[in-house]
């Protein structure tokens, strides 16, 4: 089931928590993927982009720029305590967006299709849900 996520406002970013604990990092992580892979809708396709498709646009720099915003998100995996092959799988799949953004138009396009960031916050959400069932929130 997929929930729609809520949309990212000023309010919300300055509501985030600073803590270190599970709670707090779940609710940054989320926030953060939002703001990667999910602030609007392009109308006619249905689909959500983010910053990640956005400052992708420009050549190189973009991304590196959101390669080093999702690194952010293994870090914080990093600090909860998850496995060193789990960290190591998370930095592949953004050091492969990266690899594939890279590349003009086939990079673009990729972008909206190849999610890194969310498949990251999924499973940093399943090690959550798993190791600290405290912080499981469920939305609709």
């Amino acid at each position: 089931m997929n929930a729609r996520p809520t949309p990212l406002t000023a309010s919300l970013l300055h509501s985030l928590p600073t803590g270190s604990d599970p709670a707090s990092v779940r609710r940054r992580v989320e926030a953060m993927e939002q703001l990667l892979e999910g602030l609007f809708v392009i109308p006619g396709i249905n689909r959500r982009v983010g910053l990640d498709a956005i400052i992708g646009l420009v050549p190189v720099i973009g991304d590196l720029v959101t390669a080093a915003m999702g690194m952010w998100v293994v870090w914080e995996a990093r600090n909860l305590g998850m496995s060193r092959a789990a960290l190591m799988g998370m930095t592949a799949r953004i050091g492969f967006d990266t690899l594939l953004g890279a590349i003009p138009l086939i990079g673009d396009a990729a972008d909206l299709l190849y999610r890194s960031n969310t498949r990251n916050v999924r499973r940093i959400k399943r090690y959550l849900d798993k190791h600290h069932p405290a912080t499981v929130t469920v939305t609709r």
